[in-house]
């Protein structure tokens, strides 16, 4: 008999909420919850696959262990027993640097993933830190971090209000948004053109995003900064700038006019091979809607100046007056969030607290530069040990990072590594140890990142909708078990790990003047929280202590974990609001718009104003589809429009002698790989476009059905040296190329 459960999608940034059919333990289908107080009933591909999704049949169901060189299966104890024994040797031998993290970005998708590998992080107390962030948003987050003092203050635009809607990089009729959680995206976008607003899409490619706007740029990749510059500086020229209600909570404004005055739109034209009058144009538009906002997105950030680039899109909210403002950019408000702390001066943002061994790469947020991870571990230097293990959570760096087969020989070479995945990936394979989580249906789910980025203040928690099958282990006692056996308290109770993060965040939460508890007694408090696991409990402790919450009592109508369970559908919590100064944590206490490390960095966009690339550059592409690499292995998410090809102009096609569907080969820094071509005038002349996540054609994995069509890695093109420096983060697009047709007389005889 057939039975329905609510769940929030896990598959994507937009969060939509789900009804799913069950019979049985199996999720035989997914639809949208139409009371979901969010997504209101819409559906993406992804989400209506969720039953294949949770069901795959290659999905792991019971740990692997490394035996006389082989992966076995084996029983949670010897798994955790063999981590153990693997990993603090190390650490003893050789100090807490020599074991490197790795996070994916499946790990923002779930809730273990979100309160467990901070204190992974802290226990270890390493700096070799690694993320999916500095192949994707880093920039954003340094340039966050510059700006307001807090890299984790990201404004969104207020797409239900907005008159005028400018994206750069951004493809979000594909990806659903990112950096700006909006469950149905397009229909927003549909909504703001039907109230007479304006949508306009600066894009390399005619994506489905392109195809809506009012105005569609196709800029030469790369050059997103030079643009927005040439606009900022427009904004002085032509006397436009007016930053309203913002001007007193602003420091820098008088000297961003010199900062910017070499970017003419004349001077950026050639560059950016976008016509001056064309960049005045968007300046002029911009300033004179009623209400604005710019938003950029991974176009943008993985570019050689993606921290000037998302700077300066916040740069142009600001002197349009739109920063902060209903149907501008606002800062979202999270039911999870801290205790809103009293308006004031704080301690800043520092870049370059200490730097990566071999390169040199300052840190970022804490992290260094995925791009770096190979050589920390294969080249030995003066400057200490290399990474000797390596704890990879929710990630496959071997597709996700530049150079996969340096890195692919780097992980055969660690003395032990684990890896918490539920499948037998490209990375994965060189585990001592693979741990696997349990599919969706069987884990709880919070948005503890994505609700900080929303674009409507609310909340939602979804219970597991399947038991966890005999056998299977919670994800978040997975990751409990793993941060004991690896910071020395092997066998302790796995409930230890939340009991010490309670303790620790209510003991200093009665601390804190401005906190709802202060003065209290923190025992009490923990005696009040209620759950059914851990992460319940701390998730009842957030609320509680977050804007929205009962403050252990002193709300009696404020947010609590069994409220939240009382209304499964989600709690309305309001559009977005003007915040400022509150979110801001500069030592100013001002939006600090001139930044000494910005201001070091404009020299080199300067640089850029005279160099104009000869040949062919390389950018990615999203599939609605796919996300990563991840769901390459569900037949109901391949094939269609989600292939591995090379978007190439017919005009770079007849040049090249390439045909349409014939395979090309294509040729970077960092290797050479073949691909089908697609010949098509979506992507401008000299842009040619290969989609991320592919190449699942390395041995020893096991992915039945994306091993039957593989792709090639894009990133296989690059050998990490580009980075954008302030951020760390990869150059992913932009990057030049070399491509050319492969013989049909070679492909035969291969």
């Amino acid at each position: 008999m057939s039975r329905t459960a609510l769940r929030i999608c896990p598959l994507c940034e937009a969060t939509c909420g789900l009804t799913l059919t069950i019979e049985g333990t199996k999720v035989t289908g997914a639809r949208g919850d139409r009371d979901d107080v969010f997504s209101q009933g819409f559906i993406c591909p992804k989400g209506a696959s969720f039953g294949a999704v949770d069901g795959d049949p290659d999905r792991l169901r019971t740990p692997l262990v490394r035996k006389d060189g082989e992966l076995r299966e084996a029983t949670w104890e010897e798994a955790f027993d063999a981590i153990a024994a693997g990993i603090r040797p190390v650490v003893e031998r050789y100090g807490p640097n020599s074991v490197g993290i790795v996070l994916g970005n499946p790990n923002v998708h779930t809730v273990a993933g979100a309160l467990y590998p901070p204190v992974l992080m802290a226990g270890l107390r390493t700096r070799s830190v690694f993320t999916a962030s500095t192949v994707d948003q880093m920039p954003k987050h340094v340039s966050s971090g510059l700006l307001y003092g807090d890299a984790l203050a990201i404004p969104v635009p207020d797409l239900d209000h907005t008159d005028h809607l400018l994206l750069i990089g951004a493809n979000p009729l594909e990806s659903n948004g990112s950096l700006c959680t909006a469950p149905d995206f397009p229909g927003k976008l549909k909504a703001l053109k039907a109230r007479g607003g304006t949508l306009t899409v600066i894009d390399p490619r005619r994506t489905r995003t392109a195809k809506l706007a009012d105005r569609h740029v196709a800029i030469r990749p790369g050059t997103d900064a030079l643009l927005l510059a040439a606009m900022a500086y427009t904004l002085f020229d032509e006397g436009l700038v007016d930053p309203g209600e913002l001007a007193p909570h602003l420091q820098g404004l008088d000297e961003l006019p010199d900062a910017v005055r070499d970017f003419t739109p004349e001077a950026a034209a050639d560059a950016c091979d976008v016509d001056a009058g064309t960049i005045r144009a968007l300046a002029r538009e911009l300033a004179a809607a009623p209400t604005a906002a710019v938003y950029g997105r991974i176009g943008s950030c993985t570019v050689p100046h993606g921290t000037l680039a998302s700077w300066l899109v916040d740069v142009l909210n600001v002197l349009t007056g739109n920063l902060d403002r209903p149907g501008g950019a606002l800062f979202p408000q999270a039911a999870t969030d801290k205790t809103p702390r009293p308006a004031g001066p704080g301690h800043g943002f520092a870049l370059g607290r200490w730097h990566s061994r071999v390169s040199r790469h300052p840190e970022a947020k804490g992290e260094l530069p995925l791009s770096a991870l190979a050589e920390e571990i294969d080249t030995a230097t003066a400057e200490g040990e290399p990474i000797r293990a390596l704890v990879a959570v929710a990630s496959n760096p071997v597709l996700s990072a530049p150079d996969g087969d340096r890195l692919d020989k780097a992980l055969d070479s660690l003395d032990f590594m684990v890896s918490v995945d539920p499948y037998l990936n490209e990375t994965s394979r060189h585990a001592d140890v693979v741990l696997p989580p349990p599919p969706p249906s069987q884990s709880p789910h919070h948005d503890f990142a994505f609700n900080t980025l929303a674009v409507r203040n609310q909340v939602r928690y979804t219970r597991a909708a399947v038991p966890l099958e005999p056998g299977r282990m919670a994800e978040s006692e997975i990751l409990a078990r793993l941060i004991l056996a690896a910071t020395g308290m092997h066998g302790a109770d796995p409930s230890a790990v939340d009991d010490l993060v309670i303790g620790q965040t209510l003991g200093k939460a009665v601390k804190e003047p401005h906190s709802p508890v202060h003065g209290r007694d923190p025992q009490e408090l923990a005696a009040r929280l209620t759950g059914e696991s851990g992460p319940e409990r701390r998730l009842d402790m957030m609320l509680r202590l977050g804007p929205y919450g009962d403050g252990f009592g002193v709300r009696p109508d404020g947010l609590t974990l069994d409220k939240l369970l009382a209304h499964p559908h989600g709690i309305d919590l309001g559009p977005l609001k003007s915040r400022l100064p509150q979110p801001l944590k500069t030592v100013s206490g001002k939006v600090e718009l001139l930044p000494a490390p910005i201001a070091g960095d404009l020299p080199r966009l300067r640089e850029a104003l005279r160099h104009r690339p000869d040949g062919l550059v390389l950018i990615g592409r999203r599939h609605l589809r796919s996300n990563n690499s991840w769901m390459h292995n569900v037949p109901a998410l391949t094939g269609g429009s989600n292939r591995c090809t090379l978007h190439i102009h017919p005009a770079d096609a007849e040049r090249l002698g390439v045909r349409d569907g014939a395979p090309v080969r294509l040729k970077g820094a960092g290797g050479e790989v073949t691909a089908p071509a697609e010949v098509t005038d979506a992507v401008r002349p000299g842009v040619v476009s290969l989609p991320h996540g592919w190449g699942h054609d390395r041995p020893g994995t096991r992915l039945g059905h994306a091993a039957i069509d593989p792709g090639v890695n894009v990133n296989q093109l690059l050998d990490g040296s580009l980075l954008d420096p302030l951020s760390g983060n990869a150059v992913l697009n932009g990057v030049p190329i070399e491509v050319s047709p492969v013989s049909e007389k070679i492909t035969a005889l291969t």
